[in-house]
């Protein structure tokens, strides 16, 4: 399967520092009889998946009877194969790369969100800055020819015409900005200004998912089987998940200092990754999560997500997300 989204932050991140990490790591059972459970991640170990290394690091998920495996992803290891084969039992992925495998016949179900925000945004350099989408226009624009349908679909939830706006075809890096090349560049809110500004480059963004645009990423996902014969080990992966997440939410440098104990050697960087855990809170969480409970969702929420998905290309029903899991977890 081919997924045109986020391909862009995906090789820049498999070119960076953070590509020398191992394949999969997993913590070892801390007791007998304990229940294995693959959870397979996105992407690269980072912060991104902080609120899941607090939850092994504490043992939350074995004093509910898991023995969780975290398997890391990247440019050769796609979240969706391994949990429709059945070898991990939750995966994280977005709702428009869930939508296209269940176009394909996936059996998915979103169960959780973790980013009540998409992170996908303009970053522009402070003294000449995109605050709107309406200042796109006449603006050079870099980014990858496959993300178009995402730039799109953002101009016509503004009413902005996308052939005002130039397209510049750019690897994922901060350089054409930074060089002048470009006015702006469509990236994820969390890598490309996070690396700006630890190199003391004055930036701003304009997050996409403040104009409309809304696609639920970092989502828990699992198959109409898992759910139907694994529940009560899906009801506690995400009853630590949960405790993991709260717990990063209090202390996000924390946070951000054990992912750096657990990958000693992923070249990561410390400033770095404590900024990007603190530019994470506002994606993760809301007044949503303050009042139900972190991951949650609504049918609201759906209907925006449906309305965007349309827009990508990607048509999906409300079945998509299966919000009872989470209700389990929040009573």
């Amino acid at each position: 399967m081919t997924y045109p989204t986020h391909l862009n932050r995906r090789f820049f991140l498999q070119t960076s520092a953070a590509g020398a990490v191992a394949a999969a790591t997993g913590l070892p059972a801390q007791a007998a009889g304990l229940r294995a459970v693959n959870f397979q991640l996105s992407w690269l170990h980072s912060v991104q998946f902080g609120g899941s290394y607090i939850a092994a690091s504490k043992g939350y998920w074995s004093d509910l009877g898991l023995d969780v495996s975290l398997a890391q992803g990247g440019p050769n290891a796609p979240v969706e194969p391994p949990v429709v084969s059945g070898n991990a039992l939750v995966g994280i992925s977005a709702a428009d790369y869930t939508a296209a495998a269940v176009s394909e016949g996936a059996p998915f179900r979103i169960i959780a969100v973790a980013m009540q925000k998409n992170p996908f945004a303009i970053a522009s350099l402070a003294g000449n800055p995109v605050n709107t989408p309406s200042d796109l226009v006449g603006k050079k624009i870099g980014m990858a020819v496959a993300n178009t349908p995402v730039l799109q679909a953002l101009c016509t939830l503004n009413d902005i015409d996308i052939n005002a706006i130039e397209i510049v075809p750019t690897q994922y890096d901060p350089a054409p900005l930074v060089s002048g090349q470009v006015d702006c560049l469509l990236c994820w809110e969390t890598d490309l200004p996070v690396a700006m500004s630890v190199q003391g480059i004055d930036n701003t963004t304009m997050l996409m998912a403040d104009h409309g645009y809304a696609v639920h990423s970092q989502t828990y996902i699992a198959t109409e089987d898992a759910l139907a014969t694994r529940r009560d080990d899906l009801v506690a992966l995400l009853k630590g998940e949960v405790m993991g997440w709260n717990d990063y939410l209090a202390d996000t440098d924390a946070a951000a200092e054990l992912t750096m104990e657990m990958f000693p050697d992923a070249g990561l960087d410390l400033s770095a990754q404590k900024l990007q855990a603190a530019r994470q809170v506002p994606l993760m969480f809301s007044d949503l999560t303050a009042e139900y409970g972190f991951g949650w969702f609504t049918d609201e929420t759906v209907a925006a997500n449906i309305e965007t998905l349309a827009l990508l290309g990607r048509e999906v029903s409300a079945d998509l997300w299966d919000r009872s899991l989470l209700e389990e977890v929040h009573g």
